[in-house]
């Protein structure tokens, strides 16, 4: 008989009625066992970059902190999960999580149709919008390709930035760099005529930090091209780990309706940046 384990249960007992409550018995126990045990059984990971204040960054002692590593963790609370988090390369960041280094990523990531093909992602946790930042009193007033030629531009490499500023000034000559620190420090040493970044780490930058507030302004309009800044911000799960992005969205909602979000955002911004008001 191919029944497995059955057999074995009912054994040699022909009272099958009494069998069958034992069976029910048995079965009721088992799950109210695992109802009552820890959502998770094991550490959930996750990966950030580590490198993209105020997001995410390492301080002197090599501790990860940030908006998006207190979101991170304020989720897990509401998940009942212990939670790790890991720093992570930039470039490598996605193919980390399918290597199942880690469980999420957590890193200020736009939810793209591109990266949809590798990874799945929660709803947004935050808007997302790119900006062009530049020394001040450069002139630039034309963003077309014909207003870049010959123009050096940085981005990160890797990002939805880079991608814009390949795609529409593609004679412009365009740096990129594995952080957005690396971009900053070219910029203030003046070996940049622009670069192309998201809008709040470079409104922090040019706002907030020596080098920055001395060197940069940001000029232009907000980028907020779908094809490049997607849908928003989301937390990228392996694609088929449907159940952990539900748990994500549910404990979002919930952090979102206590204030547990709001008193996160507003230690590092001046506005909600779930809905940039």
């Amino acid at each position: 008989m191919h029944g497995g384990a059955l057999p074995f249960l009912i054994g040699h007992n022909h009272n099958k009625g009494t069998t069958m409550k034992k069976m029910l018995l048995a079965l009721a126990l088992a799950g109210s066992t695992l109802l009552s045990a820890p959502a998770f059984a094991e550490t959930l990971k996750i990966g950030t970059e580590g490198a993209y204040p105020p997001f995410n960054f390492q301080d002197s002692a090599g501790k990860l902190g940030g908006f998006d590593v207190e979101i991170g963790l304020a989720l897990c609370e509401k998940m009942k999960a212990e939670c790790e988090v890991v720093a992570q390369d930039w470039d490598g960041i996605i193919p980390g999580l399918v290597a199942k280094k880690y469980d999420m990523i957590i890193a200020s990531m736009f939810i793209t149709e591109e990266r949809k093909k590798q990874v799945n992602f929660t709803d947004p946790y935050y808007l997302a919008a790119m900006t062009h930042a530049a020394p001040k009193n450069s002139g630039i007033t034309e963003f077309t390709n014909e207003g870049m030629k010959g123009k050096t531009i940085g981005a990160q490499s890797g990002t939805t930035q880079a991608d814009y500023a390949a795609a529409v000034y593609p004679d412009a000559d365009i740096k990129l760099y594995p952080t957005q620190d690396e971009v900053n420090l070219d910029m203030a040493n003046g070996r940049l005529d622009l670069q192309v970044g998201d809008m709040i780490p470079l409104l922090d930058w040019v706002t907030k930090n020596d080098d920055g507030k001395a060197c940069c302004e940001l000029i232009g309009e907000p980028i907020t091209d779908p094809k490049f800044v997607g849908e928003g911000v989301g937390i990228a799960v392996r694609q088929d780990d449907n159940d952990l992005r539900e748990k994500l969205n549910a404990a979002l909602k919930a952090i979102r309706e206590d204030g547990t979000y709001q008193k996160i955002n507003d230690k590092y911004f001046s506005i909600d940046i779930y809905t940039m008001k």
